[in-house]
């Protein structure tokens, strides 16, 4: 009964990925610092590089996935552009990615464990 509404808490509707991209000014040696800055707290909150300016992390509820945009939208620099979308992990699952002209599988999620 347990695992199935474990199975159930992460299906691929519920769960969810939240993208953030972003174009930042860098002409300045403070802009470079603020773009640094912005992109070490996606780090530190638990994102991943997808591209140079797009930012990923997987979630396991969309209560979880408004979180971490909060705290997206509390470390926004002054100057640029940032957006913030989120998609479900099956909309995830239909990207297709090229290196090249090769297709690539999507990454998939690391497992995350929540405690309450």
């Amino acid at each position: 009964m347990i695992q199935e509404q474990h199975l159930s808490r992460l299906n691929q509707y519920r769960c969810m990925w939240v993208l953030v991209f972003f174009d930042l000014p860098t002409e300045t040696k403070i802009d470079r610092k603020r773009a640094t800055r912005f992109r070490k707290e996606l780090l530190d909150d638990g994102f991943n590089m997808f591209q140079f300016s797009i930012y990923m992390r997987f979630c396991a509820s969309r209560e979880n996935a408004e979180v971490h945009i909060k705290r997206v939208k509390r470390s926004l620099p002054k100057h640029g552009k940032v957006g913030v979308m989120q998609i479900t992990d099956k909309q995830f699952g239909m990207i297709e990615l090229f290196h090249g002209q090769k297709e690539i599988a999507p990454e998939t999620p690391n497992q995350q464990l929540e405690l309450f």
